[in-house]
């Protein structure tokens, strides 16, 4: 058994663009992952096609060869597209390893210890008040309509959720405060002030009475603030009794810092590449739940990672708001791992997007239910992908 092709495809989702690599066994047998260029990664594809290359003739099922390969060609540029270039290769060979075995592709992590996945809501509002291409469901503009939908996806089962800063625009309505990444006004110097946290007092004093004392509550501050601004947003959230607040910050010892004077979880890694990375935050004490990017990091070296957090005493949450292969590669890391706290997962998305897979991950009470079928349990509709083809 050797790896024999592979093909990178991409197709249009909206307001970004849904990726995928293909992956053949010279026997016939195909993995499928699914990665992310559209979204701070540009040219992964290319990157993936370089390395790819290179694992050509290799035995699939000998997946961490595969890994150490890669790795070793790429030693002097360690981390960012590279990694998530190989993870992307990983993930696709892992697919075709267990769809060799007959299994699901957590069962050779010796899983499944659960399932059905809790998941939490994500980007609750934060589509519906941008009006994003593709997204095309009732807009939001105001504090009362962000609560009708919060009572809306208690009510649909979920028992969590993650929202966005929410800010009122100039055109009276509401709309995504992002200025860690160049989305709106305040970049470079990400500052914050007393308006800011009286809105965003309001935004979760409306989702709180409409969800119920119940729901769990995430709220993600991206890379929208500095250390002091981290601070004040975690004095403001005080009274609401978040599930946690999540940071994006490259210091270990402000992350640190911040969770020591937090009246809440602090959440935290998403961006992070590797066990490497993520060693200074444990060691720092810096995080209560790790976010973990599978995705980005492949399965393999994501179930290591969750391995070193666990010695730390910490439960890991994976990050995952891309597409339905992507949601299912995550739930097989949900799945494998015993310290698991929940899973993310998109469910605003294009009106199209369960027409790429043949059978999209199924929902039932707020928890997915885990495929059972050998691989990642969801593959994906080449037909309906190349009918797609990325807009612009």
């Amino acid at each position: 058994m050797r790896i024999e092709r592979f093909e990178v495809l991409r197709c249009d989702a909206g307001w970004r663009t849904f990726s995928f690599l293909k992956m053949a066994s010279a026997d016939g047998v195909i993995g499928w992952s699914e990665f992310n260029e559209s979204f701070g990664s540009p040219g992964l594809g290319r990157v993936i096609e370089e390395l790819a290359s290179a694992v050509v003739g290799m035995d699939p099922r000998a997946s961490e060869l595969v890994v150490a390969r890669l790795h070793v060609l790429t030693r002097q540029s360690r981390g960012g597209l590279i990694q998530q270039a190989i993870a992307a290769i990983e993930n696709a060979v892992l697919d075709i390893r267990a769809k060799a075995a007959g299994v699901p592709v957590c069962a050779l992590f010796g899983g499944p210890i659960r399932t059905r996945i809790p998941l939490y809501w994500s980007h609750f509002g934060t589509y519906r008040v941008g009006g994003r291409r593709g997204v095309e469901l009732p807009r939001i503009r105001t504090l009362d309509e962000l609560a009708r939908h919060a009572a809306e996806v208690r009510s649909l089962g979920f028992r969590a959720l993650k929202t966005n800063i929410l800010r009122i625009g100039p055109d009276g309505a509401l709309g995504h405060f992002a200025p860690g990444f160049g989305r709106s006004p305040g970049w470079p110097e990400l500052n914050w002030d007393n308006a800011l946290l009286a809105e965003l007092r309001a935004q979760l004093a409306a989702i709180r009475e409409a969800a119920g004392p119940e729901m769990g509550i995430h709220l993600d501050l991206n890379f929208h603030f500095r250390t002091e601004g981290f601070l004040r947003m975690a004095d403001a959230v005080a009274p609401f009794g978040l599930t946690w607040l999540e940071i994006d910050t490259h210091d270990p010892g402000a992350l640190a810092d911040i969770r020591r004077r937090a009246p809440c979880p602090i959440a935290s890694c998403e961006t992070l590449h590797g066990r490497r990375d993520f060693r200074p935050y444990f060691e720092a004490r810096a995080v209560d739940v790790p976010i973990v990017d599978v995705i980005w990091n492949g399965l393999g070296e994501s179930v290591k990672i969750a391995a070193m957090a666990d010695a730390y005493e910490l439960n890991c949450a994976p990050h995952n708001f891309y597409g339905h292969l992507s949601s299912a590669i995550s739930a097989h890391f949900c799945a494998a791992i015993p310290n698991f706290r929940v899973m993310e997962i998109d469910v605003d998305s294009v009106a199209w997007r369960d027409e790429l897979v043949l059978a999209p991950p199924v929902i039932e009470n707020g928890e997915l239910v885990l495929p059972a079928a050998p691989g990642w349990g969801v593959e994906p509709d080449e037909a309906a992908i190349r009918a797609r083809p990325p807009a612009g």
